[in-house]
């Protein structure tokens, strides 16, 4: 079967970032402290969509402008255009029609949009990587995670207001001989908690027929910690099938949601911190993009070099947990 190899990664931000003094006065004035809480999460900063211009259409169209001009190709090399996101801009036409017409796509590419929440790069990722194995045409795909998640956060929220930024990350997937790219990706889902997170809240039909409210997402209270069991035993069944130890891979680019999730599963695995790629306290959580930027902070600061052996590991709300082994 033919190898698909990450070629180039890239990310955009907005310009605007707000620390967690912001936060902590915001709630302070309500009556609550929320310093463990931010402490608990990893948070330190956010960057955050301040303007009326900005939206995460044109942040994924950005994070492809830059990853296209990174790897020195065009929209005519593009043979495939995916966009993951859980806050489309628009449900049709597809965001990655109008990524398309942005980067003057070619006539004979597939386009489309994904929506795994914030499992949905690392499923993008893999199915086009799978879809462009058996199909020997689509040489490259360019992959787009972008999600504007303070547009639908609640103020009177902690765990979504305080903790979510913006940001879109971009990768351009090619066909090679080379020994690279996906390894192996492995599925636990546990459809448990599906009303637990849900926008809009009561659903789209009532939304639009009702005229109802529900402007933010809806977030009810649920045991996080019911992920964990199960988070462990996919990472232990992906390593052990591919005949791995948890350290034989070079780095772990883990969802950024909480940095308390992350040093439960470096304790089970007992990874030490140079394995551990966190860039939770610079972006906050990003949604479907973090685990790619933080494959993109790891490659820019020289921690992960090609041939390297880096894990995948995220989780979508209902709940749906996604574990990646890639060579890079």
């Amino acid at each position: 079967m033919q190898r698909i190899r990450l070629k180039s990664i890239d990310i955009y931000h907005p310009n605007h970032s707000v620390d967690n003094e912001f936060y902590i006065s915001h709630y302070k004035a309500k009556g609550k402290d929320i310093t463990n809480f931010l402490e608990f999460m990893g948070r330190e900063s956010r960057y955050i969509i301040d303007n009326d211009t900005e939206n995460g259409l044109t942040m994924g169209i950005e994070a492809a402008r830059r990853v296209l001009a990174k790897a020195g190709l065009t929209g005519e090399d593009m043979d495939m255009i995916m966009f993951s996101t859980q806050v489309p801009e628009t449900t049709y036409p597809s965001n990655a029609m109008f990524v398309h017409a942005a980067i003057q796509g070619k006539t004979d590419a597939l386009v489309m949009d994904s929506n795994a929440n914030c499992a949905g790069m690392t499923v993008a990722v893999d199915q086009a990587s799978r879809y462009m194995s058996g199909n020997p045409d689509c040489k490259r795909a360019l992959v787009i995670g972008s999600d504007y998640n303070t547009l639908l956060c609640n103020p009177e929220d902690e765990i979504t207001y305080a903790n979510y930024g913006d940001a879109a990350c971009a990768v351009i997937l090619e066909q090679s001989e080379e020994e690279e790219g996906l390894i192996d990706c492995q599925y636990s889902t546990h459809s448990i908690l599906p009303e637990k997170i849900m926008y809009p809240a009561q659903g789209l039909a009532k939304m639009v027929k009702e005229e109802a409210g529900g402007k933010s997402i809806q977030w009810l209270p649920f045991d996080g910690h019911l992920a964990m069991p199960p988070t462990f035993t996919l990472l232990d069944k992906l390593l052990s099938r591919n005949g791995l130890t948890a350290q034989d891979v070079k780095a772990y680019c883990f969802s950024q949601f909480s940095m308390g999730n992350i040093l439960k599963i470096q304790e089970h695995l007992e990874l030490d911190d140079s394995q551990i790629v966190y860039v939770g306290d610079r972006f906050g959580y990003t949604g479907t993009s973090s685990p790619f930027i933080a494959l993109y902070e790891g490659i820019e600061s020289g921690r992960i070099q090609r041939g390297d052996t880096v894990c995948f590991w995220t989780i979508g709300c209902g709940f749906q947990l996604v574990a990646m082994l890639w060579k890079y």
